[in-house]
């Protein structure tokens, strides 16, 4: 085993995906997915996993590289993906190598991830096909509604919101253009305790059934004792374990997502330790390549609302990609990964 663990080489590389067409937040429009691609080799074997940088958390593509290629003489001499998790915080450089171990590990031993001990251990669900959310960018309410109508027949749609005074405008043409589609929606921290009050009746009247965090995470303290009309699912305020104390009594959700976890080893925990308290999982993503969203399909087995769209967004992905049919995102293939 040591002699293996020897032999392990990093090498790290940033990619970009092109969106198919401008996706557009509270906090911002982009048309390129910028990512980090890890490959971690023990001779002819090969683990890969991506993550994607995300400035709301302080990280940029360099910051992650050179973060990663720091770790390049512990791997050498041995350093495994249990004392990954001390080496690095939670983010998307732990992300990407915690991928990258699962997948040389389930190479190593001629199994799918699912398979392994160590997966089981963690209570890691067995694959199955996933019905994904689509999201619908920000624009006028009539742009919205037309958006809406085109993807109708989709069975969940995820409504980014701008924390403005349009924003109950833009749920109603939502709800218009798709009368039958279950409706979620993310705010992105884009409103005030005040903004969040007003809107969420009117969230209800419309027929959605969760709110990704409505205001910004270092004021969620807010929302302690106002009322919740509807589900309330905390994003950016949930990250690890470690964040969950905060988060009873302020939400009913919380959105489990690889980059912030630090990797499927934490995720995997996360989810067990969430639904033990009682909380409601979502399993979510960055906009990522489908090497990025691949461990996350069967981490959203069983999730009460699942997000793993850019498949359905990028104007180009990897091959092999993820099988996307309509909304079902299927397992991915071991050529990709796992």
């Amino acid at each position: 085993m040591s002699n293996r663990k020897t032999m392990l080489q990093l090498s790290v590389d940033q990619r970009r995906f092109a969106l198919r067409e401008a996706f557009v937040i509270s906090r911002g429009a982009r048309t390129v997915v910028e990512t980090v691609e890890v490959r971690l080799a023990d001779g002819d074997v090969t683990g890969r996993g991506e993550c994607v940088p995300y400035t709301r958390y302080g990280e940029s593509v360099q910051q992650v590289i050179g973060d990663l290629l720091k770790l390049a003489p512990a791997l050498a001499s041995g350093l495994d993906r249990e004392a990954l998790q001390e080496a690095l915080p939670p983010g998307a450089a732990r992300n990407a190598l915690d991928l990258a171990f699962w997948d040389l590990e389930a190479k190593q031993a001629g199994l799918r991830v699912w398979e392994l001990p160590a997966y089981k251990a963690l209570e890691g669900p067995w694959p199955e096909p996933v019905v994904s959310a689509y999201t619908l960018s920000i624009g006028t309410p009539e742009a919205m509604r037309d958006a809406a109508a085109i993807q109708a027949d989709r069975p969940v749609l995820k409504v980014k919101l701008a924390g403005d005074a349009t924003d109950i405008a833009r749920i109603q043409a939502v709800r218009e253009g798709a009368p039958d589609a279950r409706l979620v929606v993310d705010a992105n921290e884009g409103w005030s305790p005040e903004g969040y009050a007003a809107a969420a009746d009117a969230m209800a009247a419309a027929g959605v059934e969760m709110i990704e965090q409505p205001i910004h995470a270092d004021r969620h303290e807010a929302l302690r004792g106002m009322a919740r009309p509807v589900k309330l699912c905390a994003d950016e305020s949930c990250h690890a374990r470690a964040t969950l104390d905060a988060l009873e009594g302020l939400y009913d959700v919380v959105n489990i997502k690889l980059d912030k976890a630090g990797g499927l080893t934490e995720a995997l925990a996360l989810r067990r330790e969430a639904l033990a308290r009682g909380f409601d999982v979502m399993v979510g993503c960055m906009m990522a390549s489908s090497l990025g969203i691949a461990p996350a399909v069967s981490l959203a087995v069983g999730a009460s609302v699942i997000d793993l769209d850019p498949p359905m967004l990028l104007g180009e992905d990897r091959t092999p990609a993820l099988t996307v049919e309509g909304s079902l995102v299927r397992p991915p293939l071991a050529a990709l990964w796992g």
